[in-house]
C-alpha cells in the first residue's frame, strides 16, 4: 500500500527525526541480525562445503531485499515504517513520540500490509 500524497509532503520536526532515525536503525539491525543468525544455522547445519553457495544466494537475495525496503527518505518512510511494523521489525511503541497523525497512518497502513501478507 502507499500512503497518499498528503503523506508524502508530512513536516517531521527535529525531535520526530531523532525517534524515525532511532527506530529506522533499530529495525534495520534486527533484520541484519536475524540473516546473520540464519547464516550461521545454514553453515552448522550441514558439513557440506558446498553450502557456502546457498549461503551466498540466501545473502544475495537477502540484501536486494534489504536495500529495497528500507529508505529514509521522508516521502517515503511512513510506508517504510508501516511495512517494518507489519512484518515485525518494529514496534508502534519505538514510534512514540511521532505526530498523533503520522502514528495513525503508520497503524492504519501496516494493517493493511498485515493483511495482505497473511
Amino acid at each position: 500500500m502507499q500512503t497518499n500524497e498528503l503523506t508524502r509532503n508530512l513536516n517531521w520536526s527535529s525531535a520526530e527525526k531523532k525517534i524515525a532515525r532511532a527506530a529506522f536503525d533499530a529495525a534495520l539491525e534486527r533484520e541484519r541480525a536475524a540473516a546473520r543468525r540464519e547464516v550461521e544455522r545454514i553453515l552448522l547445519s550441514s558439513p557440506d562445503s558446498a553450502e557456502i553457495w546457498h549461503v551466498r544466494d540466501y545473502l544475495n537475495e537477502k540484501a536486494r531485499e534489504i536495500d529495497t525496503k528500507y529508505d529514509y527518505r521522508y516521502s517515503v518512510l511512513i510506508d517504510v515504517f508501516a511495512l517494518l511494523v507489519a512484518q515485525g521489525w518494529l514496534t508502534l511503541d519505538e514510534l512514540m513520540g511521532l505526530h498523533s497523525e503520522k502514528l495513525g497512518l503508520i497503524q492504519a497502513a501496516s494493517a493493511y500490509w498485515g493483511k495482505r501478507d497473511a
